[in-house]
């Protein structure tokens, strides 16, 4: 353990750190995810197709592909505790852009919502590692992943009855109460830090000088990652990983997830609606297993990786995957059981994706740049899947085609997964 990492071990808990990281964990993935459960209402009063709808999703996603190393460059300027600030602060803003009348407005809002998201997705994994023990990252990391999970699940599982009770616009805006509370801690705490006279350079250089991408990284364990690397603009050593075909294969596994994942959290309230006819507080209750048991599946990767190779918990993820699709072509009756294997695969998924990133690195450099390219790519992908779905099934009248389409990424991506771990394995 370097000096850096003994000296983070033997710093107190920082409680009010961590609250705020969760507090504002509920705010990067809630504010997407929370138009799906009324989608048809949505469509029907602001006059839009499936195909149109989709967007909604997809803006944010993209700008995720665009802005994701952009934002390592605005944490170096700002600081952590700004940044973070900033993004919590733009995604209120975005929340509120679009509740104002007329699709163009709500497409805007969910642009700016994105934008910011795309800053706090990589400025809060720089903080735990930063100012959180050395001993506590693995857990406080798995927390925030889990709390994700959470913020998404809350949002499909109650915008639809806030929906029915004052509107589904006001119902998005309620949500806006979780990101002020946010807000408010981590003034707080860059009150609380500004006082004491730290700034961003002092706390993350050291006596030894280290930079932000190389203090973000120290002691990271491949067996119990359980969310992205920070990322770092890349140079001529970082863009010769590209040659790398387990570098391609990665790349096509996480933009293959991503497609599926945004895909069915678009739509599945929708296809519940649809298929089962469910009302849509039980369709946006039944999607949020989807959401909910992803915080258990945040752990299992690790879980299985202490007890057996790992090759067997790719192999868990891929058959997951493979289990949901065909569930919901072959019995859609029985989707709460299928999306609990949906949950595994896509929460589970994430943390295999960016463990073997991790494992095929020479260095820290070489992590950094192809976490950027990895991450740059599949959002840039996924951002394709929920219009797409839409497009389908506003062409053919149903969510067969759709459907049938997933399971041939689900394939394809059991493919690309399984032999990224092979390639991995060979090192």
């Amino acid at each position: 353990m370097n000096s850096d990492s003994a000296s983070r071990a033997r710093r107190s808990i920082p409680w009010l750190v961590i609250a705020g990281v969760l507090v504002a964990a509920l705010s990067l993935r809630g504010p997407i995810v929370a138009p799906t459960p009324v989608m048809r209402e949505i469509e029907t009063d602001v006059g839009i197709g499936p195909a149109a709808a989709g967007l909604l999703t997809t803006a944010p996603v993209l700008m995720f592909a665009l802005l994701t190393p952009v934002a390592a460059l605005v944490i170096r300027r700002a600081g952590a505790e700004l940044a973070l600030l900033a993004a919590l602060s733009g995604v209120l803003l975005g929340t509120f852009v679009r509740a104002l009348p007329g699709f163009g407005w709500m497409l805007t809002g969910m642009v700016v919502i994105g934008v910011a998201i795309a800053v706090g997705n990589v400025v809060i994994p720089v903080i735990i590692r930063r100012d959180v023990p050395a001993e506590r990252v693995v857990v406080v990391t798995a927390a925030y992943a889990a709390t994700l999970n959470i913020g998404s699940l809350l949002t499909s599982l109650l915008t639809a009855p806030l929906a029915a009770a004052i509107g589904w616009s006001a119902a998005l805006v309620a949500w806006s109460a979780i990101t002020a509370v946010g807000i408010v801690l981590w003034s707080v705490h860059l009150r609380r830090e500004r006082a004491r006279g730290r700034t961003w350079g002092e706390r993350y250089s050291g006596a030894h000088g280290a930079t932000p991408a190389a203090a973000a990284s120290d002691d990271i364990d491949p067996d119990t990652l359980t969310g992205p690397m920070p990322v770092v603009a890349g140079g001529r050593r970082e863009r010769r990983l590209l040659r790398r075909p387990v570098a391609w294969l990665i790349a096509a596994s996480f933009a293959l997830q991503c497609t599926v994942y945004w895909a069915l959290t678009t739509w599945l309230p929708t296809i519940a609606a649809d298929e089962l006819g469910y009302s849509p507080a039980a369709a946006g209750a039944v999607a949020s297993i989807y959401q909910g048991v992803g915080v258990l599946g945040a752990f299992l990767v690790p879980l299985l990786t202490r007890f057996a190779p790992r090759a067997v918990a790719t192999a868990v993820i891929c058959a997951s995957w493979l289990v949901l699709m065909v569930g919901l072509l072959a019995w859609p009756e029985l989707l709460g059981v299928w999306l609990i294997a949906g949950a595994i695969a896509h929460a589970g998924g994430f943390v295999v994706i960016f463990t073997l990133l991790v494992q095929v690195s020479r260095d820290d450099a070489e992590a950094a740049g192809l976490s950027a390219f990895v991450q740059g790519v599949g959002y840039a992908v996924g951002a394709l899947g929920a219009p797409l779905s839409g497009l389908l099934h506003e062409a053919t009248g149903g969510w067969t085609a759709p459907l049938i389409g997933m399971l041939v990424l689900a394939v394809v991506y059991s493919g690309t997964l399984l032999g990224a771990s092979a390639l991995a394995s060979r090192r």
